[in-house]
C-alpha cells in the first residue's frame, strides 16, 4: 500500500509539471522570441535564439509619432486603472451592501434587472454611450473609462461580494449597533474586514481587466500622447514598412510584467476571495 500511494503520488505530480510546462510554453517562447529576429520567429522552431539580438530593448524609450514611448504609456496605464480599480471597490461593496443587508420597495425588482446586464454586451453599448460621452465633453480623457466605476457598473463584482456577505452573519451588526454604530461604520469597521479576500479578487480582476482594455481607450482617447499600454502596442505594429515583431513581444512582455507582479503578491487573498464567494449564498 505505501508504494501504491507513493506512485499515485508520483504520477499525479508528473502530470502537474507535464500540464504546467504546456501552460507555461507560450510565455517562455515568448521571452526568448524577444531577441530573435523576424525571420527567426517564423523561419525557426527551436525555443532558443540561433543568433541573440538586443534590438527591441534599445527601443524602450523611443517615441511613436514624438510624443509617446513605452515607459510613457504604462504610466497612463496605470493612472487610468489605479483610479479605477479604488473606485470600483467602493461603489461595488456599498451597492452590494444595500442589497444585502436593506429592505426597500423595488429591492428583488432591481437586483434582477441589475443581474440581467451580466447578459448585454458590450458592443451594444459603445454606440449609445459615445453620443452620450461626447455630449459631457469627457472625450480625450480618461473620464469616460474611469467615472462608470464610480456607479458600480461592473455587475459581476456586485453579484459576487452580495453572494459572500450572504455567508456573514448579522449579529456581529446587531451587536455593533447596539454599541452605536450607524451602517457606515458597521460597513466599515465589521464588514470590509471580513470582505477583505472578496474585496483583493474585485479589485485584481478590474486591474487585469482595465490594463488590458484596448476597446475603451481606442474609442475614447485621440490623443497620442494620452494612450494607455495597450493602444500603444498596436500603434508600434507598421502595416506598411512591416511589424517588428521582436520590438511587438518585448513591449507586451514589459506590460504584462505589473499584472504578473500584482497577482501574485495578492494570489493568496485572491484565491480565498473566489472560493468564498463561489460557496457563499
Amino acid at each position: 500500500m505505501p508504494a501504491r500511494k507513493a506512485l499515485n503520488t508520483a504520477a499525479r505530480y508528473i502530470i502537474l509539471v507535464i500540464v504546467g510546462v504546456g501552460m507555461l510554453y507560450p510565455l517562455i517562447w515568448m521571452v526568448f522570441a524577444t531577441f530573435k529576429s523576424n525571420a527567426e520567429i517564423f523561419g525557426a522552431v527551436s525555443l532558443f535564439p540561433k543568433h541573440w539580438t538586443f534590438e527591441a530593448y534599445t527601443q524602450l524609450f523611443r517615441k511613436y509619432n514624438g510624443q509617446l514611448n513605452l515607459p510613457m504609456a504604462m504610466l497612463n496605464t496605470y493612472k487610468m486603472v489605479g483610479m479605477k480599480v479604488v473606485f470600483t471597490v467602493v461603489s461595488t461593496a456599498l451597492t452590494a451592501y444595500g442589497f444585502a443587508r436593506f429592505s426597500f420597495v423595488g429591492k428583488k425588482w432591481m437586483y434582477a434587472v441589475m443581474i440581467s446586464t451580466l447578459f448585454l454586451p458590450q458592443t451594444v453599448l459603445n454606440a449609445p454611450q459615445y453620443i452620450m460621452f461626447n455630449k459631457l465633453h469627457w472625450l480625450d480623457s480618461y473620464a469616460p473609462i474611469v467615472v462608470p466605476a464610480l456607479f458600480a457598473v461592473d455587475t459581476y463584482f456586485v453579484f459576487m461580494l452580495v453572494q459572500f456577505l450572504r455567508g456573514i452573519p448579522r449579529e456581529m451588526e446587531q451587536a455593533a449597533t447596539i454599541d452605536g454604530c450607524n451602517s457606515m461604520r458597521c460597513l466599515i469597521y465589521i464588514i470590509c474586514p471580513m470582505l477583505a479576500p472578496a474585496l483583493v479578487s474585485v479589485a485584481l480582476f478590474q486591474f487585469m481587466w482595465s490594463s488590458n482594455d484596448f476597446m475603451g481607450p481606442l474609442i475614447y482617447i485621440t490623443s497620442v500622447a494620452k494612450r494607455p499600454a495597450s493602444v500603444f502596442i498596436k500603434m508600434c505594429m507598421d502595416s506598411d514598412a512591416g511589424t517588428a515583431w521582436n520590438r511587438v513581444l518585448t513591449f507586451s512582455l514589459i506590460a504584462l510584467a505589473p499584472s504578473l507582479v500584482v497577482f501574485f503578491a495578492a494570489q493568496k487573498s485572491f484565491v480565498e476571495g473566489i472560493s468564498a464567494g463561489s460557496l457563499k449564498g
